[in-house]
């Protein structure tokens, strides 16, 4: 389940490198969230943070820059041990994915974004989160995926997120690199609906893909 988490990071990491490099020229949000990908792409997490919430605070009907909060803080947290950075880290990702949850219960990213916030608590501590936090995660994958079924983003998570179950307790991962597949197919037809809107995950896909086969 680690390795799923740090691979994870990795392909966001792909996705502002190639974000940044597509962000349009136009009005003050535009320029906002250009200036925020450029600050999360050179690692600096705490200012990428800072700038998404004050966008969030003055774009109060967008959902993306407190979604993107949730991200930053999230993957920030990935690998880290220090118990008080990982609280302060989840916390501030998930005060700003509830604000968006009370907007709107109907958006599957948003559900994947809080079954990465689980997963990170349950990587930190599996012992003590992983049997009070799989379950529930399972459920918020379910969720996205009767909202959104063609999502690559939606079918791929809930996809590894099976698979780092099933290793851990030795059943067949199979029909989980099956849906891996789908999600492929999945990105390969996949159109954001804006330019900031998420388009992560293929490459992880891809390598997830070669360790099925």
């Amino acid at each position: 389940m680690k390795k799923i988490i740090i691979t994870i990071a990795l392909s966001i990491v792909t996705f502002i490198s190639a974000q940044s490099q597509q962000v349009p020229t136009g009005g003050q949000y535009e320029q906002g969230m250009g200036k925020a990908f450029g600050l999360w792409k050179k690692g600096k997490n705490t200012e990428a943070s800072d700038l998404f919430e004050r966008i969030a605070a003055a774009e109060p009907t967008k959902w993306l820059p407190n979604y993107y909060v949730a991200l930053v803080n999230t993957t920030a947290a990935f690998g880290i041990k220090d118990k008080e950075s990982i609280n302060a880290l989840l916390l501030k990702a998930q005060n700003a994915l509830d604000l968006e949850m009370t907007k709107d219960q109907n958006n599957a990213e948003l559900y994947v974004m809080q079954a990465m916030i689980n997963t990170a608590w349950i990587v930190y501590d599996p012992m003590t989160n992983g049997q009070k936090l799989s379950g529930p995660t399972m459920g918020l994958y379910a969720k996205a995926e009767a909202l959104a079924p063609n999502n690559p983003r939606v079918v791929f998570s809930k996809a590894e997120f099976e698979i780092g179950s099933a290793s851990f307790w030795g059943k067949d991962t199979k029909p989980m690199c099956a849906q891996i597949d789908k999600a492929i197919a999945l990105f390969a037809t996949f159109k954001p609906e804006t330019v900031f809107a998420p388009n992560w995950g293929l490459d992880r896909a891809v390598e997830a893909q070669k360790k099925c086969k």
